[in-house]
C-alpha cells in the first residue's frame, strides 16, 4: 500500500548510490552469514521480491544471505521475533504494509514505530480490482452502480481484515458512498478462490496473483490501484481516473532492522539491497509478475512509512476495523 509519497521507478534508481562517506567508513562487517526474516509465509507477496534479491545482496556483502519465513498474524509474529534480535545487522526483517498499521489493530509488546530502523523499501505490489468474466459490471462505474442500486448485496473478499485488499476495497467503499459486505479469509489464495467460484462479488488482488488469470481470461479486471496506469497491463485505468482523484492504496514491501542497528551496517544493507534491485534480470523479472521497484534510502523509507501509518490508522478509525 502506497499514498501520494511513493517513488517513482526513475526516483527509485536515480538513488541506488550509497554515499562515499558511508562506504568509508563501514566496518568489516557481515563477518558471518546474515537472515532475511519474511514475517510472511513463502511464495507470497514479501517473500518473492525479496529471494529475488539474495544473489546480488550476496555478492555486495560477500556473506550468504538466507531467508526464513514465520508468517503468522498480519506479520506481527516475526515482526516481534525481530524485535528482539540483537542490532548488528545480521537479522533483517522483510515485511509487509501490515507493518504500519498493526499498532492500531493488536495490543503488541512492542510499537513498530520504535523498535526497528529503516533500510530500504523494496518494491510496490499494486492492487487489481478484479471480477469473473460473467460478473454483469463491466467498469467501476457499472460496479458502482449496481452497489448503490442493491446496498449490502455486493460482497468482496480479501485475504485477511486489515490486508491490503480490505483496506483497498473499504477506502474504495467510502470514497464511492456504497455499501459492500467484506468476506475475509486465511490468506489470498483462498480469497481468489472463492472470486473465481463466484462465491463473491470482486476482489482487490496483487499483481503477481491476479495478472495470470486476467491474461488468461478467468477474470476481468476493472481498476488498478496505482497512481497511474501500469505498463505490463496498460488497457486497465486506475480506479483515481475513474472519478476518484488521488486513490492509491497498494501493498508493499521493505527491509528493517532492529533500532540501534549502526548507521554503517545499514549503509552496507542499503547498498546490497538497491544493487539487487539495479541488476537488469531482477528488473526484467519483477516487470513480469508485476512488481514495482523502489530502493528507497532509508530517510525516504522513514518519511513514508510516517506517512503510511498516519493515513492507515485514521481509515481504520473511520471504518472502524477491528480484527475479530
Amino acid at each position: 500500500m502506497t499514498g501520494g509519497t511513493i517513488l517513482t521507478r526513475r526516483a527509485a534508481l536515480a538513488g541506488l548510490a550509497i554515499p562515499a562517506v558511508a562506504q568509508a567508513q563501514a566496518p568489516a562487517w557481515p563477518t558471518r552469514p546474515v537472515r532475511i526474516l519474511v514475517a510472511w509465509t513463502p511464495g507470497g507477496g514479501v517473500d518473492v521480491p525479496v529471494r529475488l534479491l539474495l544473489p546480488r545482496m550476496q555478492e555486495v556483502l560477500g556473506q550468504p544471505v538466507v531467508v526464513e519465513n514465520r508468517g503468522g498474524a498480519s506479520g506481527s509474529i516475526g515482526a516481534g521475533f525481530v524485535a528482539q534480535q540483537p542490532a548488528d545487522g545480521y537479522t533483517v526483517l522483510a515485511d509487509a504494509a501490515a507493518h504500519v498499521s498493526n499498532n492500531s489493530l493488536m495490543r503488541l509488546p512492542f510499537d513498530y514505530a520504535q523498535a526497528f530502523a529503516p533500510v530500504t523499501q523494496v518494491s510496490v505490489l499494486p492492487h487489481l480490482l478484479v471480477v469473473r468474466p460473467d460478473f454483469p459490471a463491466r467498469t467501476l462505474a457499472d460496479l458502482i452502480a449496481m452497489a448503490k442500486r442493491e446496498p449490502g448485496r455486493l460482497t468482496y473478499a480479501s485475504s485477511g481484515i486489515a490486508a491490503g485488499p480490505h483496506l483497498a476495497s473499504a477506502l474504495l467503499a467510502r470514497q464511492a458512498g456504497i455499501e459492500v459486505v467484506h468476506v475475509p479469509y486465511r490468506g489470498s489464495a483462498a480469497a481468489m478462490a472463492d472470486v473465481l467460484a463466484g462465491q463473491v462479488s470482486f476482489n482487490f488482488s496483487t499483481i503477481p496473483q491476479a495478472s495470470p488469470l486476467v491474461r488468461e481470461g478467468r477474470l476481468r479486471a476493472l481498476a488498478v490501484s496505482t497512481k497511474e496506469r501500469l505498463a505490463a497491463l496498460p488497457d486497465v485505468p486506475t480506479v483515481a481516473e475513474q472519478g476518484f482523484p488521488g486513490f492509491e492504496l497498494n501493498e508493499w514491501v521493505a527491509l528493517w532492522v532492529p533500532s540501534g542497528t549502526p548507521p554503517a551496517i545499514i549503509a552496507r544493507l542499503h547498498e546490497a539491497a538497491t544493487a539487487a534491485l539495479a541488476e537488469e534480470s531482477v528488473q526484467r523479472r519483477y516487470a513480469e509478475i508485476g512488481i514495482l521497484p523502489v530502493g528507497s534510502t532509508p530517510a525516504q523509507l522513514a518519511a513514508f512509512a510516517a506517512e503510511q501509518r498516519a493515513r492507515l490508522t485514521e481509515l481504520i478509525r473511520v471504518e472502524n476495523i477491528r480484527l475479530e
